[in-house]
């Protein structure tokens, strides 16, 4: 069994390795797909999302567990299919190595360079991982479901009132949102360093169970964790103002129409 020499570098070395060897500007590598992408992938996972809890509702418990599960899951499962391409064009874009002052790819230009060497289905590398974090997605949208159910019925919500109780309300979805996905990356990040296996260009890892057995057997089980603080740094926060500002404004919504 070959386990790794060396120790795992710190988020604090890699970004000053990453500095260093290739400049500042690396550290934005991939902007420009993150931003065309994560607007419409949103909306497509949020829409869907409603839209699947009004049919599960009519058909197990309304609001129950089960009901969120399968809609998170559903919800995760249209988004990932259909934004894959994008996300693969990211991770291409941040994976790619480069002298400091060398001009890399642009997006159009990485998006060509896939295609013409790997066809169609190379922007669908990484799909199956995609699947398996659905996980995250069900364990986080749980979680966060049932924190915001407590929130709403908790000895909090009952004595404030008016205005302190909407921002109460307000911070206290951020905090709900935050601690889920916060659970939800510690439990299923696994698939997170094997999707960006899978992404890589010209390596060995092929699919899904080949990659997590490859990776165990020569790195250890630990290496499935590799890149966990960065994660949590940008999803926790991240996901804790996307969820609540999408609460205020189906408030807002539902409270115009009222």
């Amino acid at each position: 069994m070959v386990r790794p020499t060396s120790v795992t570098p710190g988020l604090l070395q890699v970004l000053k390795s990453i500095l260093e060897k290739e400049g500042p500007k690396s550290l934005f590598r991939g902007l420009g797909p993150n931003l065309v992408g994560v607007a419409p992938s949103r909306a497509v996972y949020f829409a869907c999302y409603s839209k699947a809890k009004e049919q599960f509702n009519g058909i197990f418990v309304p609001n129950s567990n089960i009901v969120h599960i399968f809609s998170a899951g559903s919800a995760a499962f249209v988004t990932n299919s259909l934004m894959n391409p994008i996300w693969m064009v990211k991770t291409r874009m941040q994976l790619e190595r480069k002298i400091r002052g060398s001009k890399q790819m642009n997006t159009l230009q990485c998006a060509r360079y896939i295609y013409q060497t790997e066809g169609i289905r190379g922007f669908y590398r990484g799909l199956t991982a995609s699947y398996a974090g659905i996980s995250e997605t069900i364990i986080c949208f749980a979680i966060y479901e049932s924190l915001k159910k407590y929130l709403k019925e908790g000895p909090l919500a009952s004595s404030t009132s008016g205005t302190e109780k909407n921002s109460t309300s307000f911070f206290g979805l951020m905090a709900a949102a935050a601690l889920s996905k916060g659970c939800a990356s510690c439990i299923a990040y696994p698939h997170e360093v094997i999707r960006t296996r899978l992404r890589e260009e010209g390596t060995k890892y092929k699919s899904f169970i080949q990659t997590a057995r490859l990776v165990f057997r020569e790195e250890g089980y630990l290496a499935f964790y590799r890149g966990l603080s960065a994660q949590l740094i940008r999803q926790i926060p991240n996901t804790a103002i996307v969820l609540s500002t999408y609460e205020l404004i189906v408030y807002l919504l539902e409270d115009r129409v009222q």
